[in-house]
């Protein structure tokens, strides 16, 4: 589901929202989970899942065309988490 599609159901499921509303919304929503991300913070939503950050260290990296041996930075990347209910959900069993 692209974000485009998410913003066209929440309008659907709710005729009473504009769609200026429901992007409003969306984009509100995304904004939040990264501000929180990168303040390092980790976002709970309940029986979907985890966001947080995990840290990566430097090392040694390998360039494929050449071969020839790279540094690469420590960074920090987002990482997810699913939830029990998520998990269920995709395995078929229903709560």
């Amino acid at each position: 589901m692209t974000r485009s599609e998410l913003i066209a159901r929440i309008t659907q499921l709710n005729p009473h929202l504009y769609q200026t509303d429901a992007e409003r919304i969306v984009d509100t929503v995304f904004e939040e989970i990264t501000a929180a991300l990168a303040a390092q913070k980790r976002v709970e939503l309940r029986g979907f899942g985890v966001f947080s950050v995990r840290r990566r260290n430097a090392r040694a990296g390998r360039n494929p065309r050449t071969g020839e041996k790279v540094s690469v930075a420590a960074k920090s990347v987002p990482f997810f988490k699913a939830g029990k209910k998520l998990k269920d959900r995709l395995n078929g069993r229903k709560e």
